[in-house]
């Protein structure tokens, strides 16, 4: 049989360019791929913690070679990591992540789900872990994920029996798999998820081991290989013009906000998996053997099959719609099966491929990106038929309202139709990540809707439905609305469409810190969602805190628009901290919300919608010097909060430092600086000559990996850390002017801290080194450089791995203490 090899160029301009929202536009090689997989009826579910988790290696290999339908189960979405592509933190970056993943199985062919465990940041120990989390819940997602996917092989990517060797979280994924492969086919387990699913037995349970869980390659060769199954990831596709280990790492390079992007690799490459629960598979010969994955395992199978696997043998790439009359045929076959699951997923992908047979083209786009409920908004609509099939619209139905309108259009051979309808936006929810619209915890978030668990993203607000006659066939095609439109400098962009609240307001700053009695403005951003809004902005406060005006009113013309509405704060004579939250009202409805957009290139623009406030703290804390530098690494908010108590900040660019620092009271390195800008190793003679003429060099954390920080002093970084935000800190050097000038630090000042201590703190320093603070998580022992100071020349060189990105955007009053004592410490040269 002649198949026509091209480069797989078209996929990876749709998988990466920035129209991350474009629809794709298959060609015939990926129509053929689709027939392929459409011929396998087998499901292989991998399960791990974390957005990166994922071996891209093997979700490729199953989903591309095998031709299975693959999902990955992240627990979470990654919300306690760091970002290396811009400011957003905890839930912001989970979003991001979210889409990452989802950009990621746009590569290797997978599908993703997720649980509702919230990333609470780094664990040492499942207990610890499954405590946070609410085992149980989890527990739940993990069984609905089975029952709802129905995986034939569930693969695990971290081993279940060595709990404290790794990441608690990772450890956790295994051991709630192994425990929900026997639950999910146990009616009595989660009974509540059955009026939506049903039970579920897999085949077979296994461990994706490799020589890294080992210790070594060698001890890896020794081992036990019995139970394990091995196979060649780096096949080749030539429908591709790629191999399997070059599409993986196309996969995980998505993975932007992390630093995965990667070279290609390629060539041959053994992935294993350890056989752990279920029948195991006697020939050896694959994750599937023994498994029926044709048509043949479902009631009324064999016949579609016996159609279906005749269009994959004879599949012409020059004309692929000549295969219409048999892909319609099975079409009206699988709406026969009794087996509702595979029903809904055979029905779906022979779409796809009868769709793209024809060369259709299905397109609703809105005016705007965004409009209102109950508001009013103009669609253009463009249906195109590109085959010589005989093809009628009959009419269009807006979903959810179920509008139906009639249309009768013929839609001849690349004859283009376009029209415009008015449509009417119902009351729906409004558009925003469904796990973050219910107040949530430190371990999970709040999803009442159990159709919505595990759906990696809210489905989309606005749908057209297209009802189309196909060679005498009706067939329906469901697409959600969009708004597309281009920029010179950018050309065709697609933006998701959203429904929004009529107003939504900001407060400019999320901290608001005040080291005074003296009242502060506090400025309030009001966007429109619609035309001539007008309403009226209040602020409400803690108890003892005051605001002026009471309310305030605003009037906005434009869409989109924003007003600023100015107010005065005064806050307590005591220390105190409370929320400060704004409500505006408009036609006598509150709203509450600030809109937060996230826009970046490799994903689709996403609409956030939080609770508008901040948090106030009045805080007695004393200073000393004005002027800071501050080189940013990854990116945090460090300048930021320090402006809010007073200190002038500047944002040095490394490649202009050649001396010049004598102006700052203190120069401030942050986060993975050293990581993530190599051209810091080439300034460190100035920063060095900065400190030893009397400057105060503070630097942040960087991780133990292939980094030299150049210290002035033999320091060597390592992986130690505690992870317990409430674990006790000892005060070892009382002396020292970090605890006392000019605040006078105490135990007490690390009380509130939020989700770690610190990381990577130096375990080796020399004897120059002062450490100030000790600290350990429970059962290990004591951590002392987690805040080292050094004397050297007239200045101070000080390095912390304590987690000050995280704790002064929270306002904790104690590291304000703590970092302003540290930008102190040249005032008294005698420490």
């Amino acid at each position: 049989m002649h198949k026509k090899v091209l480069l797989f160029l078209s996929f990876l301009l749709i998988s990466l360019t920035i129209n991350a929202q474009k629809p794709p536009k298959l060609t015939s090689n990926q129509i053929y791929e689709k027939v392929q997989k459409l011929n396998f009826l087998g499901s292989a579910l991998y399960i791990a913690a974390h957005p990166d988790d994922e071996n891209t290696r093997l979700i490729a290999y199953l989903s591309n070679h095998e031709k299975a339908r693959t999902a990955y189960l992240s627990l979470t979405r990654g919300d306690g990591g760091q970002n290396l592509i811009g400011p957003e933190m905890r839930e912001l970056l989970g979003v991001i992540r979210t889409q990452e993943l989802l950009a990621a199985r746009g590569v290797d062919g997978g599908e993703q789900r997720f649980s509702r465990a919230n990333d609470f940041g780094y664990s040492k120990h499942p207990d610890e872990t499954l405590q946070i989390w609410d085992k149980d819940k989890v527990l739940a997602d993990v069984v609905w994920a089975i029952r709802t996917f129905k995986p034939d092989v569930i693969i695990n990517r971290f081993n279940h029996r060595t709990p404290g060797t790794t990441h608690g979280h990772h450890t956790s994924s295994a051991m709630l798999s192994v425990e929900a492969f026997d639950l999910a086919n146990d009616k009595l387990k989660y009974p509540e998820q059955l009026q939506y699913t049903k039970t579920w037995k897999p085949n077979r349970l296994f461990f994706n081991t490799s020589w890294w869980f080992y210790g070594s390659q060698e001890k890896f060769e020794k081992a036990d290989k019995s139970k394990m199954l091995n196979f060649d990831i780096g096949t080749y596709y030539p429908l591709k013009g790629l191999s399997n280990n070059e599409l993986a790492s196309i996969a995980s390079s998505q993975h932007l906000c992390q630093g995965f992007g990667r070279l290609t690799t390629r060539g041959t490459q053994t992935e294993y998996v350890e056989f752990l629960k279920g029948e195991f598979p006697k020939d050896r010969k694959g994750i599937f053997s023994g498994i029926n994955t044709t048509w043949n395992r479902i009631e009324g199978g064999g016949e579609i099959g016996g159609i279906l696997y005749e269009v994959e043998q004879k599949f012409d790439f020059v004309n692929p719609s000549k295969h219409l009359p048999a892909l319609l045929e099975a079409y009206q076959k699988v709406q026969k099966l009794k087996d509702e699951h595979w029903k809904k997923i055979k029905t779906k992908e022979l779409k796809e491929i009868i769709e793209a047979c024809v060369g259709l083209y299905l397109e609703a786009s809105a005016e705007s990106s965004s409009a209102t409920p109950k508001s009013k908004i103009k669609i253009d609509f463009e249906v195109l038929n590109r085959s010589g099939v005989s093809m009628e619209l009959s009419s269009i139905k807006i979903l959810p309202e179920n509008k139906k309108i009639v249309k009768n259009l013929d839609l001849a051979n690349n004859e283009k139709k376009t029209f415009s309808e008015i449509i009417s936006i119902p009351e729906v929810t409004y558009s925003s990540p469904y796990w973050l619209q219910k107040p949530w915890s430190l371990g999970m978030y709040t999803v009442e809707n159990q159709q919505l668990r595990g759906k990696p993203e809210t489905p989309r607000p606005i749908k057209v439905q297209f009802n189309l006659m196909i060679e005498n066939q009706l067939i329906s095609f469901v697409k959600p609305v969009v708004h597309r439109y281009s920029k010179r400098d950018k050309g065709e962009i697609y933006e998701p469409f959203e429904v929004l609240p009529k107003v939504t307001t900001k407060l400019l700053n999320k901290v608001l810190i005040f080291s005074s009695e003296n009242s502060q403005k506090v400025t309030v951003e009001v966007r429109s969602g619609a035309k001539n809004t007008n309403g009226t902005v209040a602020l409400m406060a803690p108890k003892g805190w005051k605001v002026v005006p009471t309310e305030a009113k605003f009037s906005i013309t434009q869409k989109g628009d924003i007003q600023l509405v100015d107010f005065t704060v005064t806050p307590t004579q005591n220390e105190s901290e409370g929320l400060l939250k704004v409500i505006a009202k408009v036609d006598g409805k509150n709203y509450d919300k600030e809109l937060i957009e996230i826009n970046y290139n490799h994903i689709p623009k996403q609409s956030v919608l939080l609770t508008s406030q901040a948090k106030i703290v009045r805080l007695n804390i004393k200073k000393n010097g004005t002027k800071i530098g501050y080189i940013q690494g990854s990116g945090d908010a460090i300048p930021e909060s320090l402006q809010q108590i007073g200190y002038e900040v500047t944002e040095l660019n490394v490649n202009e430092i050649n001396g010049n620092l004598e102006q700052f009271d203190a120069v401030v390195i942050g986060i993975r600086a050293y990581n993530t800008k190599k051209e810091l190793q080439f300034k460190q003679k100035y920063l060095l000559d900065y400190v030893k003429n009397g400057g105060n060099l503070i630097v942040q954390y960087n991780t133990n990996r292939r980094v030299d920080v150049q210290a002035p002093f033999e320091l060597q970084l390592s992986r130690d850390r505690v992870t317990d935000e409430n674990a006790k800190v000892t005060l070892l050097a009382n002396n020292h002017s970090i605890l006392s000038y000019p605040n006078k630090i105490t135990e007490a000042d690390f009380e509130g801290w939020v989700q770690e201590r610190g990381l990577y703190f130096p375990n080796k320093w020399s004897v120059e080194y002062t450490p100030v603070l000790s600290m350990h998580d429970k059962g290990e022992s004591e951590k002392k450089g987690s805040l080292l100071v050094a004397k050297y020349g007239k200045g101070n060189y000080i390095y912390t791995g304590l987690s000050f990105f995280r704790e002064l955007p929270a306002g904790v009053s104690g590291a304000y203490k703590l970092f302003a004592n540290l930008l102190s410490v040249k005032e008294n040269e005698d420490n």
